[in-house]
């Protein structure tokens, strides 16, 4: 475990698990510094789990993923004290003048963030877009109908699972380790390596069962995680051609988006997920300056008052 930037007076932490060269380099060299900026505005902790938080001998071992459910038995058996824990995924890039996700979340709840409601784009038609872009420009492979067109009742179902009224990417959540550590902790050790999911054992169905399930969701703004996927597809389609390897462009449409959100999260295996990890954003201290004093302004009251004609000098 690897204390980045000690909790501040909230005790709130950002979490993150790297485990293995292949997402611990990656992260630090991307990621981290956009964490660290955001950290430092709202005085919070990061912490990077970047060993097995589990032994890969254990009868319960499955997905590496399903250890973020055993993050508060991590900090409780360290005795790092935390308040509340924001769980985020390594390829995650975040605005550095988004506001304090902490402030819009109510500690007895489990905070999460749907990828099926409440989104600027319609569902169904971005997730066309995303199968007829790959097949059109990365493999004529991709299948034009799958399981990315999969209803809730038959994603639930496929796990035999009872359905829940929605479904939340667990790339980012927050939670109170002293509320829900032993729930979590406890819900880890029902499975093991046969556990059958969608994700080819991954957690993410299983978790939002539990948290729906038991009450405990809270659903925070789209912003709080911003599947780029949904974003490239709706918005700069021109990226699954071969501008996908102009490097500038690409960094240009990463931090375009990221203006408009305050999370990005890269989710998925496809090629560009990986665009994060492509281009480092947020190196141009200018952007950052303009990012800045667009914050400041938008904190700023306006009155509507007519100035009368103002034109562009030539």
């Amino acid at each position: 475990m690897r204390i980045i930037r000690e909790p501040g007076k909230s005790g709130n932490v950002l979490a993150t698990i790297a485990i293995g060269e292949d997402y611990l380099k990656p992260f630090m060299e991307y990621a981290l510094h956009t964490w660290q900026m955001y950290a430092e505005r709202h005085d919070l902790g990061i912490i990077v789990f970047d060993e097995d938080l589990i032994p890969r001998d254990h009868p319960k071992w499955k997905k590496a993923t399903w250890q973020k459910f055993l993050i508060a038995s991590e900090l409780d058996q360290s005795g790092v004290v935390v308040h509340d824990v924001c769980h985020l995924d390594t390829d995650i890039l975040l605005n550095p003048t988004a506001p304090d996700v902490f402030e819009h979340h109510d500690s007895a709840k489990i905070g999460v963030v749907s990828q099926r409601s409440g989104l600027p784009y319609p569902l169904q038609e971005t997730l066309r877009r995303i199968a007829f872009l790959r097949n059109r420009y990365f493999s004529q492979a991709y299948p034009l109908d799958s399981g990315l067109f999969a209803s809730l009742d038959h994603v639930y179902r496929y796990s035999s699972l009872l359905p829940q009224r929605d479904y939340a990417c667990a790339g980012v959540f927050l939670f109170s380790p002293s509320l829900h550590g032993g729930l979590f902790a406890e819900y880890f050790e029902e499975f093991d390596s046969s556990v059958l999911t969608p994700t080819s054992g991954g957690d993410e169905l299983h978790f939002n069962y539990l948290v729906q399930s038991k009450g405990l969701d809270e659903w925070l703004d789209y912003r709080f995680q911003a599947l780029w996927i949904y974003e490239i597809a709706w918005k700069y389609p021109f990226l699954y051609t071969v501008y996908r390897k102009d490097d500038e462009l690409v960094r240009r449409c990463i931090e375009a988006s990221l203006s408009t959100n305050y999370f990005l999260h890269f989710a998925g295996s496809w090629y560009e997920s990986d665009m994060w990890s492509q281009v480092k954003v947020l190196a141009d201290p200018e952007v950052l300056d303009r990012w800045e004093r667009f914050a400041e302004y938008m904190e700023r009251p306006v009155t509507g008052q007519f100035v009368g004609p103002v034109k562009p000098t030539p």
